[in-house]
């Protein structure tokens, strides 16, 4: 039986991060072409308006994960009614916040922008790029539904083949609209916008040919069936919120210490820790499905071997991602340097090396919520993401900011993660004490 875990467990993991890394394109590709097409404060714009975006698709991963996990888990036990009311109340869920943030989009955008702290300079594509972004969220939200629930139905291949698609086409069409048209932000963002309608395309193949084992129920939404899929939503969104909070408490001190410069600085270190986050995103997403179907069945000894699994290539993957970015900072640098700005390049050389110490606390942290959350103990995952996502980041920085600058600013995101991982350590421990896991 461990032998037939240990192939589900490379199958989906190496599916869902290779996925993953394709999605972390989407902002890739925006900020590569927008900072060598519009410069500095194209790639300032594009910092100052990501946050909205990780709320999102923080969203999506929550209503996806969330849904996902109370449905394999029902499937595990026979329970098909309830599954389908699963699926059913989480369509009911995404078309709720995409009506949300559309109208946030059409009458709040400017609003929106100027809290986000864009100056004259780049108040202008910054709201271009929020407002068209917010009019294509239900794209976003129902294509991360829909991937998730295929995933937890049996085809992880299916819905990495749609996120590699989207996020292609993403990176073709931002070249298309930014240099032949010369749509400039509109461009990347319409671009950004399609990627997701281009994969949802790719996954109505599925339904298509009739292989998908969920349906959609004609029955009002349910409550309790609406709070088991936040409740165990909640870690995936908060991950997500996480980039988008970092983002925007780092703005806001960076533009009080460096100013305009500093936050372009820190959004090439933004985007490429996106791929880092899309790393574990992806070792998660591709657990998730195992645990839940594993502890349904009560097969406790494939979760626990999972969990080693997971640990294991964890570390593996954040030694890799550090040594690369530490001995190639100054070239990750200057790709999205195209004004070869020498004041940019060394904070960002700096942030770089400082920033990315987190890598195997998050990574840690990251799984052990997703753990948690799929073996129905939605509680302490809740307070690992809640932690590193508000109630220690917030103090750390700020206080670290204070004592030490830009230097305290880029530490202040692995000490939160040490701090946390800590704490999810202690739960670990108490948890398997219990004999609950």
């Amino acid at each position: 039986m461990n032998k037939n875990i240990f192939k589900d467990f490379l199958r989906y993991v190496s599916l869902n991060v290779l996925g993953q890394m394709a999605y972390s394109c989407y902002t890739l590709a925006d900020t590569f072409f927008v900072s060598a097409s519009l410069g500095a404060n194209g790639l300032t714009a594009l910092n100052l308006a990501f946050p909205v975006f990780c709320i999102i698709n923080g969203t999506g991963l929550m209503i996806g994960m969330g849904g996902g996990t109370r449905y394999s888990l029902l499937k595990s036990r026979g329970e098909n009614k309830r599954a389908d009311s699963v699926f059913t109340n989480a369509v009911y869920i995404a078309l709720s916040f995409s009506v949300l943030f559309v109208l946030s989009g059409a009458f709040l955008s400017g609003a929106v922008t100027k809290i986000l702290g864009a100056d004259d300079t780049v108040f202008s594509m910054t709201n271009t790029y929020l407002r068209v972004m917010l009019m294509f969220a239900p794209a976003f939200l129902m294509n991360n539904l829909l991937q998730c629930f295929v995933r937890n139905d049996g085809s992880p291949s299916l819905s990495m083949t749609a996120m590699i698609t989207g996020s292609m086409s993403n990176v073709a069409l931002d070249y298309i609209f930014i240099f032949p048209l010369r749509m400039g932000i509109f461009g990347a963002i319409l671009a950004t916008g399609l990627a997701p309608v281009i994969s949802m395309g790719v996954l109505s193949s599925y339904f298509i040919r009739r292989k998908n084992r969920f349906r959609f129920v004609k029955s009002l939404p349910e409550m309790e069936v609406v709070s088991g899929i936040v409740s165990s939503g909640v870690p995936p969104l908060v991950t997500e919120l996480t980039s988008g909070v970092v983002m925007l408490l780092f703005n806001f001190i960076i533009l009080r210490l460096e100013g305009n410069t500093g936050v372009a600085a820190f959004g090439v270190i933004t985007v490429i820790s996106l791929v880092a986050v899309a790393i574990y995103t992806g070792l998660s997403q591709g657990i998730q499905p195992l645990l839940s179907l594993n502890h349904g069945a009560g097969n406790r000894k494939n979760v626990k071997a999972v969990w080693k699994y997971a640990m294991v290539t964890m570390l593996f993957l954040s030694g890799m991602v550090y040594l690369t970015i530490f001995f190639r900072a100054p070239q990750l640098a200057y790709i999205f340097n195209s004004e070869r700005n020498e004041v940019l390049q060394e904070f960002a050389v700096m942030g770089l090396k400082l920033y990315f110490l987190a890598c195997p606390f998050m990574g840690f942290n990251i799984i052990t919520a997703t753990y948690f959350t799929s073996t129905e103990r939605p509680r302490p995952a809740q307070i690992i993401s809640l932690l590193r996502g508000f109630f220690v980041l917030v103090p750390v920085a700020f206080l670290l900011s204070s004592l030490l600058k830009m230097t305290g600013v880029w530490c202040a995101y692995p000490l939160t993660e040490f701090i946390v991982a800590l704490i999810g350590t202690v739960f670990y421990i108490v948890s398997k004490k219990k004999k609950i896991l």
